[in-house]
């Protein structure tokens, strides 16, 4: 097997383990929602979802009917053999996983509502490429199920507003989004940068793993804060009242411009499926998560 065939069967597998596997460290911040909730509807809930992963993990179906937008986060080595080709080789591996886990389609002309059969079509899959040090191919896979994306919100604001106008915008997003993305959700949070950017920069936050901290003391006690403040709000699991609407929230940055002040909010489903892989020049591959069964 070459490199791109390796290639190619390690992205396979990564979108085969995140439809079938939710992370440990999501599984385990449910279990701990579950047993702080004092909230009998709550409770079902909650419990109707760990058993969710349980059943998806052990009869080897999709968490969720709605198997998402394949997207990747690529860091590429500068001297990985392989960069012209990686597009089409992710669009072929996107299209044997749908046919062979199998995955929903999703991907779907706006124009004509035309579904392409088989996840990828026009900029889709979405790929993010970032080039750095190193001969290898670090990928991180995220499944984003329509829900949740309807739910991503821009917040273009008074660069005077400062902290306090960055809560708010947290504030108003999660009251907006209500019950849509299927709470538990992983909340990202994304400032600074341009509209594009900050959007870009708060679905990766939302990827980090819930029992890593925030290196930043600053942002890691923002972070506490803005949670407790979420969750405050007693909408709680699917939105029908409880004490954890939200398992985390991630808050990352970029510079900007003096006269403004984007913000973006990425919500992502209680499921959060993602796998993150490392494809080495000589073709072996891992995967590095979740855990694999």
């Amino acid at each position: 097997m070459n490199l791109e065939e390796s290639l190619e069967s390690c992205v396979v597998r990564m979108m085969e383990v995140a439809a079938f596997n939710v992370s440990p460290d999501v599984t385990k911040a449910l279990r701990k929602a579950l047993d702080r909730e004092e909230s009998d509807v709550a409770k079902i809930n909650l419990s109707a979802i760990v058993e969710n992963i349980e059943a998806a993990k052990q009869e080897r179906k999709p968490v969720c009917q709605d198997t998402g937008t394949p997207t990747f986060f690529l860091k590429i080595g500068e001297d990985f053999p392989v960069k012209a080709k990686i597009h089409e080789i992710l669009r072929r591996a996107v299209r044997r996983a749908t046919k062979e886990i199998p995955l929903r389609p999703n991907a779907v002309n706006p124009w004509t509502l035309e579904n392409s059969g088989d996840n990828t079509g026009r900029m889709v899959p979405i790929v993010h490429v970032e080039i750095v040090e190193g001969n290898s191919l670090e990928l991180t896979y995220l499944a984003k199920g329509g829900g949740s994306e309807n739910t991503v919100q821009l917040f273009m604001l008074s660069p005077v507003l400062g902290v306090n106008g960055i809560k708010k915008a947290v504030l108003e997003a999660i009251y907006r989004a209500g019950p849509k993305p299927c709470p538990p959700v992983v909340v990202g949070v994304g400032v600074g940068g341009s509209s594009e950017l900050c959007l870009k920069i708060a679905k990766r936050a939302a990827l980090r793993p819930i029992d890593q901290p925030n290196p930043d003391e600053k942002l890691r006690n923002l972070e506490r804060e803005l949670l407790d403040m979420i969750n405050s709000s007693g909408f709680g699991p699917m939105g029908l009242g409880g004490r954890t609407y939200a398992l985390a929230v991630h808050v990352d940055w970029a510079h900007k411009h003096p006269a403004s002040l984007p913000v973006g909010i990425s919500t992502i489903c209680w499921a959060l499926r993602k796998s993150v892989a490392k494809v080495h020049s000589d073709g072996s591959f891992e995967i590095l998560a979740p855990e694999v069964v």
